[in-house]
């Protein structure tokens, strides 16, 4: 066990908030910060590898791990199911390390509610405005007007859910927003159910107390 327990690391944000950007940048800061790979019950696409992009699993496989709590989180989508792995996480933050998430409001919630729900930290990046938001949307040049109508929807959706977060940032300007996670994460990082060691610390403290007496 290391001297640190690592954090689950929970970014959300509509399409366009930027938050892809921000967590390049966060993992590029910190090299030992490990993105999490997720489980899926669709193909491997030419050029992935299990283990690297995700695990490829079977429908009967994925379900069993769900139906053995062995997921954080889950959700069925266009067909195929995908979820977050605990066995990987778990050993992950027992050596010390946090472990990025990128999962909407549902996957926040069903982290928060797992067994390693307790080192979570949860952010929500917003956009400075619904214009500015849908801009982004457009600048991109992939999508047609109908699909960033469906994208806009459903941006607000994910927004209506930000009060369920611990932390919330205004992304109006990009290098603020980065030095403000990481100025979170630094502190949460000292957060008292994170440091292990703390109790046998005092108890020795204390012994060495009472042979003081």
């Amino acid at each position: 066990m290391s001297d640190r327990r690592g954090l689950l690391i929970i970014l959300s944000s509509p399409s366009g908030a930027g938050k892809s950007t921000l967590a390049r940048r966060l993992m590029a800061w910190d090299p030992d910060l490990k993105f999490s790979i997720s489980a899926t019950t669709r193909a491997p696409r030419p050029g992935e590898q299990h283990g690297r992009e995700y695990f490829f699993l079977t429908e009967e496989a994925f379900k069993s791990e769900v139906a053995n709590g062995n997921m954080l989180e889950h959700a069925h989508v266009f067909g195929n199911f995908y979820g977050s792995p605990a066995g990987p996480v778990k050993e992950t933050i027992d050596s010390g390390r946090d472990v990025l998430f990128d999962v909407d409001w549902q996957g926040e919630q069903q982290i928060r509610n797992s067994d390693l729900g307790k080192h979570a930290l949860s952010i929500f990046i917003l956009p400075p405005s619904i214009r500015e938001l849908r801009r982004r949307l457009e600048s991109r040049g992939q999508d047609s007007e109908e699909v960033i109508a469906k994208r806009m929807q459903k941006s607000w959706d994910e927004i209506s859910h930000w009060g369920a977060y611990d932390y919330v940032l205004i992304n109006d300007d990009l290098d603020r927003t980065e030095a403000d996670l990481k100025t979170i994460i630094t502190a949460e990082r000292m957060r008292r159910e994170q440091q292990p060691g703390l109790q046998a610390h005092v108890r020795a403290l204390q012994a060495e107390f009472e042979e003081g007496k």
